[in-house]
């Protein structure tokens, strides 16, 4: 009898966008829907998987391997809300060695012992640092670990500089086997110039939105109680959106390469929306009236 196959997914975003807030929210709505799901958390801060165990940490892949010099992988997974596999890949001790370390190892190890076909999952979601793709922090994409993408964005402008860089290093390994972009996940989405912003980027750099997330106080709330709003706030607004953005990426199956933006023409497109916004402020215009 084969296998089945495990759908990997990485999900990036730069540092204080969201991430793993939302990463958190989408394993814990498909294992509530009846999928084995692991996340994996990649973030050397270690706190990817927290909502879905209470608010508490666990311990590292790496933290775990400097301790001892063999290690099982069963010794770094822990139980999390409905079912979710939690592991932390961690970093190294502060100020040495590179952060994206955590990744390569702990891939490796959960590949030597065969862990994802041992524990017949479904899903496997790489909580993934978007704010420098190089290193340790590619590997998800360049080694075609991840098959799909998904970028968690707001309208700031460091956040799309961010999406855009990691869109640089998806086109540059795409024709060797690298993952490809399943699309942007708009967060922080409450302004209606907000969603302008997002849309226009997303068709400036040929990919697509997969959901708009607005921002909601439900989510702090629950997440102040140590837990994901799926789990706090099952009937929330909030719950029902990440539901819904948690069903769109498992049915989710073509990704392609994205279009960049050049530094220049990045920049150019930045400054048109911010006289855009500016012209909205003093009531200069009152709809996006400049065709961006």
């Amino acid at each position: 009898m084969t296998s089945k196959k495990v759908k990997q997914i990485a999900i990036y975003g730069k540092g204080g966008i969201g991430k793993s807030t939302t990463t958190s929210n989408i394993s814990a709505a498909l294992a509530k829907a009846g999928y084995k799901v692991m996340q994996f958390g990649c973030d050397p801060k270690s706190d990817s998987t927290n909502t879905l165990r209470g608010g508490k940490y666990i311990p590292t892949v790496l933290d775990t391997l400097r301790e001892k010099k063999t290690v099982k992988a069963h010794e770094v997974i822990f139980e999390g809300f409905s079912g979710v596999y939690c592991v932390e890949a961690g970093g190294p001790a502060p100020g040495v060695g590179c952060a994206g370390r955590g990744i390569i190892t702990a891939v490796q190890l959960f590949k030597q012992q065969r862990i994802f076909e041992e524990l017949d999952l479904d899903y496997v979601i790489y909580d993934v640092l978007g704010d420098v793709v190089c290193g340790g922090f590619a590997v998800p994409i360049r080694e075609g670990i991840a098959e799909h993408v998904f970028t968690v964005s707001s309208a700031d402008f460091m956040a799309i500089y961010a999406a855009n860089n990691l869109f640089k290093g998806i086109q540059k390994y795409s024709n060797s086997g690298g993952a490809l972009l399943g699309g942007v996940i708009a967060n922080s989405i409450n302004a209606p110039y907000a969603t302008e912003i997002i849309d226009d980027f997303v068709k400036q750099t040929n990919t697509q939105v997969v959901e708009y997330v607005p921002r909601s106080v439900t989510v702090t709330q629950s997440e102040l109680q140590g837990k994901t709003t799926i789990e706090a706030a099952p009937n929330s607004e909030q719950a029902k959106v990440y539901t819904r953005l948690a069903q769109k990426i498992a049915n989710h199956t073509e990704s392609k390469a994205p279009s960049p933006l050049g530094v220049k023409e990045l920049r150019e497109w930045a400054s048109k929306w911010a006289d855009y916004l500016l012209a909205l402020e003093t009531g200069e215009v009152k709809s996006n009236a400049l065709g961006l």
